[in-house]
């Protein structure tokens, strides 16, 4: 699993013209999955987003977690994230889960957010989205399971 996360000030998805999910201050995470991702996976990154301490304290310093801050996060499927552009000009997405299986962890991905207590608005899966970030910061990590194992 791979994940683009963005400390944003509002974040929104709109799908044809209609806003499908957004949030004020918070995280916006841009979430891919490999063929060969497992439950271990999902319930990794989901605890490393929630515990990121990426938030600013009273004194100014990276120390809260979303959940500290009271801020929410927007988690939208994107299967472009295993895109491989190493040969040729046109990426090749081998690695990126089937999309059964990608909305099946998705899905997943969302619960566990939510089990760990935080309030999280979603995308259209499969859908053609406009996502509109305004990052704050900026602040942008990338996280990848599959570095851990």
């Amino acid at each position: 699993m791979r994940a683009v996360v963005q400390r944003v000030i509002r974040a929104s998805v709109t799908v044809e013209g209609k806003v499908v999910g957004e949030i004020g201050r918070g995280l916006m995470v841009l979430i891919g999955f490999k063929r060969t991702d497992t439950l271990a996976d999902v319930e990794y990154l989901a605890d490393k987003i929630a515990h990121l301490r990426v938030f600013e304290d009273a004194l100014g310093k990276m120390n809260l977690s979303i959940k500290e801050a009271g801020c929410q996060v927007l988690a939208v499927s994107q299967f472009t994230l295993y895109g491989d552009c190493r040969k040729g000009r046109r990426p090749s997405f081998y690695d990126a889960a089937s999309p059964e299986n990608a909305r099946k962890l998705y899905e997943i991905f969302i619960k566990e957010l939510e089990k760990l207590g935080l309030k999280v608005a979603t995308g259209c899966f499969r859908e053609y989205m406009k996502v509109e970030i305004i990052n704050d910061g900026p602040v942008t990590l990338l996280l990848d399971s599959n570095k851990i194992f």
